[in-house]
């Protein structure tokens, strides 16, 4: 009876922890901007996860209203925007999201909707309460 209960223990301490992973990879993968005027990959570096762009409307895009003047002649593709997030159980949480158009960096909370098919970007100053949401499509 005690190797099955500890059989038991440790298949559902296995069970959770694959749900685990999995939950929190479902963001990884491309995604449309609203506009439909970039793509951006969301991967994973240890335990953050991060976006870059991938894809763009126009090619060539410099990237001229970033507040470092060293970065401004750096191409917009390839350039990471969304850094430092952790999954929180139900969210993406503490990271930050670079908007290229402003040259501004904000906080931000990523959250999938639809069944995995829309990725709602709030991004803020202070609190979420006084943000803007952005959703993107699974591309």
């Amino acid at each position: 009876m005690k190797k099955f209960s500890l059989s038991l223990i440790t298949f559902l301490f296995v069970s959770v922890s694959i749900f685990a992973n999995t939950a929190s990879d479902a963001i990884l993968g491309e995604w449309l901007s609203q506009e439909k005027d970039g793509k951006i990959i969301i991967f994973k570096q240890g335990d953050q996860y991060f976006g870059k762009i991938s894809w763009g409307k126009t090619t060539g895009r410099k990237d001229g209203k970033n507040p470092d003047e060293k970065l401004r002649s750096r191409e917009l593709l390839g350039a990471v925007i969304l850094k430092n997030f952790k999954f929180t159980g139900s969210a993406w949480e503490n990271g930050t999201i670079y908007d290229p158009n402003s040259g501004k960096t904000y906080d931000c909370i990523l959250k999938i909707k639809d069944g995995n098919k829309t990725l709602d970007i709030r991004g803020f100053v202070g609190v979420a309460m006084f943000g803007r949401t952005s959703t993107w499509t699974r591309s």
